[in-house]
């Protein structure tokens, strides 16, 4: 076998072992902490001199859970030394670095070669190509042995045969294996415009959406800014990933710091400068919050006797049935009063700590006194409906395409300002996604219609029943 010889020691990273581990130390104290993300099936990374981008890189291991065990690890690096068909896939050996070497999936590697038309290996591709190799060091630092690694050097800017990379690798795209992607941002313009053209080729990355990305690097181009080379080196590394990962809601994208070269402590040259971003790809699995037919009826029967004790001037004690084990979750609710197809009240909230049987207790008592409308009265008592709205957790939004129309509610923030709409609002009023959202902005938010731009964004689902979907039986 013919290993592959370092590089890039030397001028991106320390030749030595005891001085390269000892870099790696420093920068992975240097960096952001961990956000405990769980379920991490891709990094984005930068690639520069460790004296340059070696903080923002840690910043994106750093996210691994420590003891993590990988079966493979997939590096997508775009070639900055030669242009080929395909991509090129190391076959010849391992990759070696201070200290050691890296254990390449020969097998695997091979059967990708023989199997898709797309790969191949040529020399060229990985004589001198350091992208790929500075991110070894930093995963064998948080990564030790346990892993074998996949090289994948990419050569075509041909959309076609990025997608049919993607869809090869897509077998693989699984919880056994990582996938990091080599890349830096802009190139060369000055610090500033460097920090706005990022944002914005980062804010497209994080959508998820292969052809947005694609279509914001071609307009960067067009931005006449002095001095820019391109606004991100590994766009078809990256472009690869998003092909894996759109169109899978699960999958999160998500922004973990930025910096430029004109951030390094030793070499500040503002006038033209390279940009660094980590960013990390986690799948989400969300908990199924659910509420069986006879939680349902208690909750009912709860809210209703709460209120009818209210009304009727008497005193209220606590429940004498056995509380549901779903009834002491800490969730958000929702209560409505009906008289006929009349709302007499509606009042809500997010959890705050409370369980939620106490706090339908407290919304039957509020709805009914709901001052936008006539208060309920004892003699309403036979007459009305009570629904209810058992809300799941929040969720952080970054861009209105995440919000589903009749499966979310939105809830908007802003300073001391805030405001929601129930999931069902939007089959009661049937306005577009855009009209939901402006209106509760304007509406219960209290900002302008477009307000929700610069506010915070939330979503929630609404389990929604009422006293007389049991009527039948």
């Amino acid at each position: 076998m013919k290993h592959r010889e370092p590089v890039a020691t030397g001028r991106f990273y320390p030749d030595d072992e005891n001085e390269l581990k000892a870099n790696l130390e420093q920068l992975f104290l240097a960096c952001r902490p961990p956000l405990n993300l769980k379920n991490i099936r891709a990094l984005i990374v930068p690639h520069a001199g460790y004296v340059f981008s070696g903080e923002v890189a840690a910043s994106a291991y750093n996210q691994l859970i420590p003891g993590i065990v990988f079966r493979r690890v997939f590096i997508l690096a775009s070639s900055h030394c030669a242009r080929y068909s395909g991509a090129s896939l190391y076959n010849q050996g391992h990759y070696k670095i201070p200290g050691g070497k890296i254990e390449v999936d020969l097998e695997l590697v091979n059967q990708l070669i023989k199997d898709h038309p797309v790969f191949d290996f040529y020399p060229e591709a990985h004589s001198n190509e350091h992208s790929l190799e500075v991110q070894l060091p930093f995963l064998r630092h948080r990564l030790g042995k346990s892993f074998k690694l996949v090289p994948i050097v990419i050569g075509t800017n041909d959309l076609d045969e990025i997608r049919q990379i993607a869809e090869a690798l897509k077998p693989y795209f699984s919880e056994e294996n990582l996938f990091v992607v080599s890349t830096d941002f802009s190139h060369y313009p000055e610090y500033e415009a460097a920090k706005k053209l990022d944002k914005l080729t980062a804010e497209a990355i994080l959508k998820n959406d292969p052809g947005e990305f694609y279509q914001i690097i071609q307009e960067n181009k067009k931005r006449a800014i002095p001095n820019l080379s391109t606004s991100i080196c590994g766009w078809t590394s990256v472009l690869a990933l998003l092909y894996l990962t759109t169109g899978n809601k699960s999958l999160k994208y998500q922004a973990i710091q930025y910096q430029n070269s004109g951030d390094a402590k030793f070499y500040s040259d503002k006038s033209r400068v390279v940009g660094y971003h980590a960013i990390v790809v986690n799948e989400v699995k969300e908990e199924v919050f659910l509420l069986s037919e006879n939680d349902k009826k208690y909750l009912l029967a709860l809210a209703r006797e709460r209120l009818s004790k209210y009304l009727q001037h008497q005193v209220y004690g606590s429940p004498k049935e056995t509380v549901p084990e779903a009834a002491k979750e800490e969730c958000g609710a929702f209560v409505s009063i009906y008289k006929g197809r009349e709302l007499r009240g509606c009042i809500g909230r997010f959890s705050g700590g409370q369980k939620l049987f106490k706090l339908i207790e407290e919304l039957a008592v509020s709805s009914a006194n709901d001052y936008r409308f006539e208060q309920v009265t004892e003699d309403d008592l036979p007459k009305i409906n009570i629904e209810i709205s058992v809300l799941t957790p929040l969720k952080r939004i970054f861009n209105i395409d995440e919000f589903e129309l009749g499966r979310h509610g939105i809830y908007i923030k802003q300073g001391d300002r805030s405001g929601t709409f129930l999931p069902q609002v939007a089959e009661k009023t049937g306005w577009g996604r855009e009209e939901f959202i402006s209106r509760c902005s304007r509406d219960k938010a209290q900002l302008v219609p477009d307000g929700w731009k610069t506010a915070e964004l939330y979503t929630y689902e609404a389990i929604v029943f009422s006293e007389r979907d049991f009527q039948q039986e």
